[in-house]
């Protein structure tokens, strides 16, 4: 047996997880071809590398199937309403940040705040005579951030990618969504509403707290945490 790190298995969070833990004195890498998901460790023993997509990371955790992960925190939150009885965050690793935001057409003067989005939304079911549409793959999120804000005639349109395409579409009329820079908002003639933050999201080293560990997997992840520094 080994103690498990899920690793998002591609791209630009794969090649940024190797360089943190290459930078603390950990090998990770890839075996095999790209179609293969499996990988190695050195720097230290008893460790194993398990490549998975990042979405799948928060599920593994919450089942005890590995015993790391990297993931960000957006879909943490997201993925497991219950978290933090779940998963234990060991450190931020500074990079993939992005904020889960609520946006609208630019061209609603009118709306700037969560309060203006509850009377547009009311105004525009009336007119409408269904309810504003916000597009989405963050579900709970969303629905938790309007819930407390007071927010009440909308729904949800299940988005998993382009997301800021579906207002110019017409699948929907705002959209709630992950973004770093901006710029594919402001493409899209669609801004932030000033209270509009609903969580600042990075990528993050996780420890799951129901995984079983044999004392060999227990003295591997002490060992760990003390080369990371944490």
């Amino acid at each position: 047996m080994s103690l498990k790190l899920g690793v998002p298995s591609k791209g630009r969070l794969m090649e940024k997880t190797f360089q943190w833990f290459e930078k603390r004195g950990i090998t990770l890498a890839r075996t095999g071809s790209e179609r293969e998901y499996a990988g190695a460790v050195t720097g230290i023993d008893g460790m194993s590398l398990v490549l998975l997509s990042a979405g799948e990371i928060p599920r593994e955790l919450a089942a005890g199937r590995i015993h790391l992960g990297v993931t960000g925190t957006d879909l943490i939150h997201e993925k497991l309403p219950r978290w933090e009885q779940q998963v234990r965050e060991l450190a931020p690793m500074g990079f993939g940040e992005a904020d889960l935001i609520l946006a609208v057409p630019q061209f609603w003067v009118d709306v700037d705040t969560l309060d203006d989005l509850d009377a547009a939304a009311a105004g525009f079911r009336a007119a409408h005579g269904h309810r504003l549409r916000i597009a989405t793959k963050y579900h709970r999120l969303v629905r938790e951030f309007l819930t407390n804000a007071g927010v009440a005639d909308y729904a949800l349109v299940d988005s998993q990618g382009a997301t800021e395409g579906t207002v110019k579409n017409e699948t929907a009329e705002a959209i709630a969504d992950i973004t770093s820079t901006g710029e594919t908002l402001r493409a899209n003639h669609l801004k932030i509403l000033s209270d509009g933050l609903m969580l600042k999201s990075q990528a993050t080293l996780w420890k799951s707290r129901v995984a079983a560990m044999s004392d060999a997997e227990k003295a591997t992840m002490t060992q760990l945490l003390q080369t990371l520094a944490l």
